[in-house]
């Protein structure tokens, strides 16, 4: 599967749902299918290492974006995607920045395997933890953003 794999992007401003997953390395959580269910897209932010789980996710049905990880050796995957979802701006990478990027209100990274919901100046900094390995006595687990219409979130975590 190559870069961003997004079949259709909804047109239409409507209240969103987004499953997030990052870190699998080589595994998909169990009842994923369950974790997806009402779910408009899935994201997965990289070290997805083995890239036939993309297939896997795929069937569930959303549109599905992947950024690449560090683990991943798929270099048609893009490094950075940047989506904007009822008027909020979006990036998607693996590896965090060190400072907040311009012209982004949500940044959403893997790599450290720890859940994270931090503000940084303008920018909010999300990170659903690790599904595999997670660290520092996090527990293993993937996200889900929601976006209202007008542009309101909801950020939760859901142990797997």
């Amino acid at each position: 599967m190559s870069g961003l794999l997004m079949r259709s992007c909804p047109s239409m401003a409507k209240a969103l749902r987004i499953l997030v997953l990052a870190d699998t390395h080589d595994h998909l959580p169990p009842k994923l299918d369950e974790l997806a269910a009402g779910a408009d897209e899935i994201w997965h932010l990289g070290d997805v290492c083995a890239p036939s789980l993309l297939e896997e996710i795929a069937l569930l049905g959303p549109p599905l974006a992947i950024v690449r990880g560090n683990c991943d050796s798929e270099e048609r995957w893009p490094l950075m995607v940047d989506l904007k979802r009822n008027g909020v701006r979006l990036r998607l990478v693996h590896i965090p920045p060190d400072h907040p990027p311009v012209r982004v209100d949500v940044l959403l990274h893997g790599h450290t395997h720890v859940p994270r919901r931090e503000q940084i100046g303008k920018v909010l900094f999300l990170n659903p933890g690790c599904v595999t390995r997670p660290n520092r006595g996090s527990p293993p687990s993937v996200g889900t953003l929601e976006i209202e219409t007008n542009g309101a979130l909801r950020w939760s975590l859901t142990r797997v």
